[in-house]
């Protein structure tokens, strides 16, 4: 990411610092990814992707959806841009301001639990089919994991805190203590049951949803001594009546009208693939071929991008909401594209490395324990399906923080509609026309198709609310092109990693998978100042810089 910062413009302390704080958020996101891998190692090594998988990996998920469904989305896109426009306006730099949000927050996540909790048979009955002894064991699940709606919710409300303060890396280390305690539960869980025939009693169900909760609580207590360091201390306020939240209650719920209709098309997917999984169980089909699967490799999928994108946008997030406070759209559309052509510098070869090497990545991640090759083939599939998303997927991350940067949450819920019908629509297609072996690897590729279209459409609507004297269009030259010639450098050299990666598989799954990154990055790299790949070029100038010094 350094290597662009003479694409931006503006002070050149402020591009180092924002170089700086998303290189700290992209160490601890590499970290937490890392551990997140060895964590989902032990997982599936522990439970396999069948119906057991199933049941706990919706359990875990359930949690995470009603808290984005509900407040999550809101907390995420609307706490910094307020935060530092109350820093700007109010007279004690929004201290009171910041108390007063966060005490309204934590009450109504402390409802939304308590809520959860009670109805938990209710939701695990919207996002499965199952009944018997699959469903009592996904309820109990779900009731032992559900209160990490609460730890979410304070994690991401402090997170904010922190960010909007200039403090981006305890957010991003956080989570590391988070994949420790769960690896270590499921270690445990393995040496417990280690002669058992893997059938998931109610006392292991305890200390897996437990154990899995108490990750949660650690990764929002690690959050305090960074807190402290920046000199913060919540004293609860209700004297909300004429304190300014009502604007960001607006805006809040624009997000969470966006989030429902991203949520309603992720339910159409769990609703169908859990019942995908049914199918290929009863049909005997070799290989989990349900909600796990699917899971797993969107969970590997995203990685680049909540490692890259995620950190340079976290970084960039409060430069840019100033931009916006003072009218400055310009600035707001240098630093969207600036963010676009740095990520895709990252992002676009990570894609070609899942789509070319998904066999050998996806079993060098979970090829362990209870999985099969069966398992690995259909995982592999997926993430195939998958990989041409990442992308637009990237892309549209960073389009619609330029939207939140102006306040401005409406837009991007009317445009999201159009991922989630065209998400929903085909994913119902795919169960309905393909065999069960291939409904989940056909509802990857109706996600890829979504994002594309989500991308193209919200990058037509921000260039023309960000259109200025001589501004062009965020996809036109130099962002645009800077996408072609990546995409024109990953063909061969993918089609190098390709043939690396067969040469060294007898030496295993992960000799195959770094062969083929290895052979993969050096494609790229000879191809750079051929074709022009500034982005490429410059990294590597600083890279041999660094080095003489």
């Amino acid at each position: 990411m350094s290597a662009t910062t003479t694409s931006t413009t503006g002070p050149p302390g402020r591009s180092t610092s924002v170089l700086r704080s998303g290189a700290v958020m992209a160490a601890g996101s590499v970290v937490s990814r890392a551990t997140g891998f060895v964590r989902s190692a032990v997982v599936v090594a522990a439970l396999g992707t069948g119906l057991t998988a199933d049941g706990y990996t919706v359990a875990n998920t359930v949690p995470n959806i009603l808290y984005i469904l509900l407040i999550g989305g809101a907390l995420n896109a609307v706490f910094v841009p307020e935060l530092v426009r109350a820093a700007k306006e109010h007279a004690d730099g929004g201290a009171a301001y910041t108390d007063r949000l966060l005490t309204l927050c934590t009450i109504g996540l402390l409802a939304l639990t308590a809520l959860a909790v009670a109805a938990a048979p209710v939701v695990v009955g919207l996002y499965t089919d199952y009944d018997g002894r699959q469903a009592e064991l996904t309820i109990a699940l779900a009731r032992y994991c559900l209160p990490q709606i609460l730890f979410y919710g304070l994690f991401t409300l402090l997170g904010q805190v922190l960010n909007a303060r200039g403090r981006f890396g305890a957010m991003m280390w956080a989570p590391v203590l988070n994949n420790i305690v769960i690896t270590g539960v499921f270690g445990l869980y393995i040496a417990i049951a280690a002669n058992s025939d893997g059938t998931l009693t109610d006392t292991h169900a305890r200390l897996l949803g437990w154990g899995t909760t108490a990750g949660t609580a650690v990764q929002t207590l690690a959050l305090i001594p960074a807190l402290r360091a920046a000199k913060f201390r919540w004293r609860p306020r209700f004297d909300w009546r004429g304190s300014g939240l009502t604007r960001p209650i607006r805006a809040a719920g624009w997000l969470v009208l966006l989030v429902l209709t991203n949520q309603l098309a992720y339910w159409v997917v769990t609703r169908l693939s859990t019942a995908s999984g049914l199918h290929a169980a009863e049909q005997d089909i070799a290989g989990g071929a349900g909600y796990t699967a699917y899971s797993y490799a969107y969970q590997l999928w995203v990685v680049p991008q909540g490692i890259i994108t995620v950190s340079l946008v976290t970084a960039l997030m409060p430069r840019m909401s100033r931009y916006a406070a003072d009218g400055d759209l310009a600035g707001v559309r240098r630093d969207v594209a600036y963010a676009l052509r740095t990520s895709a510098a990252a992002v676009v070869p990570a894609a070609t490395a899942l789509l070319v090497l998904a066999p050998w990545v996806i079993g060098s991640v979970f090829g362990y324990g209870r999985t099969t090759p069966a398992d690995i083939t259909v995982m592999a599939g997926i993430m195939m399906a998958f990989a041409p998303g990442l992308i637009a997927f990237s892309g549209q991350y960073v389009l619609s923080r330029g939207f939140y940067a102006m306040s401005d949450t409406r837009t991007p819920f009317l445009l999201n509609l159009v991922i989630a019908a065209v998400q929903a629509g085909l994913t119902a297609a795919a169960y309905l026309l393909l065999p069960a072996r291939w409904a989940v690897t056909g509802m990857a590729g109706a996600s890829t198709v979504a994002f594309c279209a989500g991308f193209t459409v919200t990058a037509h609507v921000l260039s023309r609310r960000l259109a200025g004297p001589g501004a062009g269009s965020l996809l036109r030259s130099p962002t645009l092109g800077a996408h072609a010639r990546l995409i024109a450098a990953c063909v061969p050299a993918g089609a190098l990693a390709y043939g690396a990666a067969r040469i060294a598989e007898r030496a295993g799954d992960v000799a195959a998978a770094g062969a083929g990154t290895l052979a993969l990055l050096l494609g790229v790299v000879l191809l750079a100042r051929p074709l022009g790949i500034g982005e490429i070029t410059a990294m590597l100038a600083s890279g041999r810089a660094r080095l003489r010094r």
